[in-house]
């Protein structure tokens, strides 16, 4: 059996709705709205690749201290309508030789914007749901997108826009955009690379986009292990800086790697500091090679005046999923809070890190209990002050087969749970989610 398939990677088989019944301290009252994380879960039960899934979205519902329900569904996309139908004969047309962006898993991320809650995969358009977990269907800005759209878009906290890029196979091969904090699409601009490669996650500051051109390229002889993606040592490593309101593209070459996912990016004084997570290298051999070394929080600083870049490794934990609270995106912060990572299908458990980047990336760790693994854990205010909130993020207890929702004091990750929302079915592991406050 496949590691993408095995331990709480396997898919779960049922959707289901239910109120949660047991929970282990107490849902904080202030907490009013809901938690919403996507992940691939195959319909059939099998996929060539981890990320190769169909897109289940899973979320909990919180009101007045209590847990009000848990949904679990798919999102209703193509590849979900034709369980076991490749991606490719579904989505390409022979006679015209488009690609169908309708065509998607939906199952990396979930951003809220302009009113609506958009299901993400940088392969195909975004689906919009319901937050009660509903597929609405595809999502073009009344038609303006013509291209797929990243898994991680940024919405600007000071200005409420949505900031995003779409890659594509043929040139052109990249197009960033921006929309309107009420969804206009305002801004479609071509960004000349020379090929396509996988760029998955990209940064903003107050005045700048920045983009990654790494060397994971695209290689149609790849597709038959799930991903057409390896890498090229002579496709070199860059960071791309552009004015969010378009320009010129200025590229900083940069020390060979893969970032999967930024933290942060913000500018001061005439540099650019950006961190996040480095893979020395990714996919040498294609994408069932999982020998590139471990995932490390790195930052880079580029001087806009000197023309360079000063990189430097801020810890050596192996680490992904970096988040900040979302109204420092693209703005001075001091916390980041990353997940322990392992290949392994079944770790011996998870530990969430709050790095304080203004001592010196500091560590602070809450360390789950052996057999309790985690993701991603997403950031939800509590008051105005830097730091002040919580953390939440779906657990998967091995010994209990089941998952709940952990909710934790940001401020003192050393503390114990302030609650856990204990349901009674398992929630495999998956990718990205958001907090959405209110309820419908």
């Amino acid at each position: 059996m496949s590691l993408h398939l095995t331990g709480n990677n396997a898919p779960v088989t049922e959707e289901v709705t239910l109120e949660p019944a047991e929970v282990a301290g107490a849902i904080p009252e202030d907490l009013h709205g809901v938690y919403l994380r996507n992940g691939p879960n195959p319909r059939t039960g099998w996929s060539p690749h981890y990320f190769a899934g169909d897109g289940m979205v899973h979320a909990v519902a919180l009101e007045g201290g209590r847990a009000r329900w848990y949904r679990n569904r798919y999102v209703r996309t193509p590849l979900y309508e034709h369980p076991g139908r490749s991606r490719l004969a579904l989505a390409f047309d022979q006679v015209s030789g488009r690609m169908d962006y309708r065509v998607t898993t939906a199952n990396t991320h979930l951003v809220g914007h302009a009113g609506r809650l958009l299901a993400l995969e940088e392969g195909g358009f975004p689906y919009e749901i319901t937050p009660e977990l509903e597929t609405v269907g595809p999502y073009t800005f009344g038609g303006a997108l013509r291209t797929p759209m990243t898994a991680h878009p940024k919405v600007c906290p000071a200005t409420g826009e949505l900031v995003f890029f779409g890659s594509r196979l043929r040139p052109p091969y990249l197009t960033y955009y921006r929309a309107t904090p009420t969804g206009e699409l305002l801004q479609a601009q071509v960004v000349e690379v020379p090929r396509a490669t996988m760029m998955h996650d990209f940064a903003i500051t107050g005045e700048y986009a920045i983009f990654m051109d790494l060397p994971v390229v695209f290689d149609p002889a790849m597709a038959a292990a799930g991903l057409p993606w390896r890498w090229d040592d002579g496709h070199g490593a860059r960071f791309g800086v552009m004015r969010r309101d378009g320009g010129p593209v200025r590229w900083f070459e940069v020390e060979p790697c893969y970032v999967w996912h930024t933290m942060n990016a913000s500018a001061a004084g005439g540099v650019i500091t950006i961190v996040g997570c480095r893979v020395p290298v990714l996919w040498r051999e294609g994408p069932q090679d999982m020998g590139g070394g471990v995932s490390a929080l790195h930052e880079w600083r580029l001087d806009l005046a000197a023309g360079t870049v000063a990189e430097r490794r801020l810890d050596d934990a192996a680490v992904e999923y970096p988040r900040v609270a979302d109204a420092e995106v693209g703005q001075p912060y001091r916390f980041g809070y990353v997940t322990s990572f392992s290949l392994e299908a079944e770790p011996e458990r998870s530990e969430i890190y709050r790095y304080d980047l203004a001592a010196g990336a500091a560590r602070e760790v809450h360390r789950l209990p052996a057999g309790h693994t985690c993701g991603e854990a997403v950031f939800v205010p509590r008051g105005g002050t830097p730091g002040d909130g919580y953390l939440m993020t779906f657990v998967h207890d091995r010994p209990r087969g089941a998952g709940y929702l952990a909710i934790l004091d940001a401020a003192d990750l050393s503390a114990r749970p302030i609650a856990e929302v204990r349901l009674p079915v398992r929630v495999p592991a998956g990718f990205h989610g958001s907090w959405l406050p209110g309820l419908p």
